[in-house]
């Protein structure tokens, strides 16, 4: 029990080391943009770090409990200029993304049946999907763009 509260802690604080990082990552890219650091635009890259959120209105309902004078507007625009600056698509539920070169550690964990747990780097999960599109004929020199996973619902 204690190995696992123990493991639980280090993922823990991985994800916040990670979490942290993609967090300066972000902030610099708006500077360099020009963007004013706000303390609005802290909290929603924040919610947008912790949270999983589907749309801009999860985003704005989440974000004007911390702060009722923060408008909607505010919301889309933030939206939109970390779409611009390439931090989040749309089409990964406004999830920080990472490019190719990217060096993140843990960026993929993967738990086998038997209790194997194999964490990947971004630059192994990469070569991992390559090689594998690669046998099975999908890809023929072509460099993988994005990944989408979506769970299947299932609790195998």
């Amino acid at each position: 029990m204690q190995d696992v509260l123990k493991q639980s802690k280090e993922q823990d604080s991985v994800n916040y080391r990670r979490t942290k990082m993609q967090k300066e990552l972000v902030l610099q890219k708006l500077k360099e943009q020009g963007c004013r650091i706000t303390k609005q635009r802290v909290m929603l890259l924040d919610i947008i770090l912790e949270e999983e959120c589907s749309c801009c209105k999860e985003i704005y309902y989440r974000a004007s409990r911390l702060d009722p004078k923060i408008g909607s507007a505010t919301v889309y625009r933030m939206v939109n200029t970390l779409e611009e600056i390439g931090a989040i698509s749309r089409k990964n539920m406004y999830r920080i993304v990472c490019d190719s070169g990217c060096e993140t550690e843990e960026a993929c964990t993967i738990k086998l049946e038997n209790g194997t747990v194999h964490h990947l780097s971004a630059k192994a999960w990469n070569d991992v999907i390559t090689a594998g599109m690669k046998a099975e004929g999908y890809i023929h020199g072509e460099k993988i763009k994005s990944v989408e996973v979506q769970s299947c619902g299932c609790n195998g």
